[in-house]
């Protein structure tokens, strides 16, 4: 597996080494082993999956009360996913890092601790998959809207082409949010 850094200290961005033959493709999408040993969380607690139709926009989601680090997937499809450092003691407070993730390149993005976590369906269909390093908590999930202008994400879509839930089209201004120390 080729793990390379991103613009964002931490965001990771891991391609792993697919073996394609006419029946298919073949790829290890977790080894406890390989990923101990690159420094990665080694242990989660949940595992989740989520299925988006074209243009669906999800985030900028993250959690205050039980942080979670994410190695993000997509199994099918294709979408473009987005890191932002919320960290307000960070150099890098407040910019991004977008990468183009498919069932077809099989790249997963780590996004650690501090970071809002946010993602566009490119395709029909996606299929969505990510391991988190501590539980959902209700009462510490936040939502910064996913277009604040302060933040600036050049998403390839417009505003009344986005399917957004209610939950992400009332997320908070990022000058207005609860963040990171």
């Amino acid at each position: 597996m080729k793990i390379a850094e991103t613009s964002l200290p931490g965001v990771l961005v891991l391609t792993p080494n697919i073996h394609r033959d006419g029946r298919g493709a073949f790829w290890e999408t977790w080894n406890q082993r390989d990923m101990a040993e690159t420094g990665l969380p080694s242990t989660w607690v949940q595992d989740n999956f989520s299925v988006s139709n074209r243009n669906v926009v999800r985030g900028i989601h993250y959690q205050v009360i039980q942080p979670q680090g994410k190695l993000v997937r997509v199994t099918h499809g294709a979408a473009l996913d987005v890191a932002v450092d919320l960290r307000r003691s960070s150099p890098t407070f407040a910019k991004y890092v977008a990468v183009e993730l498919s069932g077809e390149n099989g790249r997963m993005l780590w996004v650690p601790e501090g970071f809002g976590h946010a993602f566009l369906s490119r395709t029909d269909i996606v299929g969505f998959a990510y391991k988190v390093t501590d539980y959902y908590s209700p009462t510490g999930e936040r939502t910064i809207l996913w277009n604040d202008t302060d933040i600036g994400i050049p998403w390839p879509i417009g505003c009344e082409d986005a399917i957004v839930s209610d939950k992400d089209r009332k997320g908070a201004i990022l000058r207005d949010a609860e963040v990171f120390a």
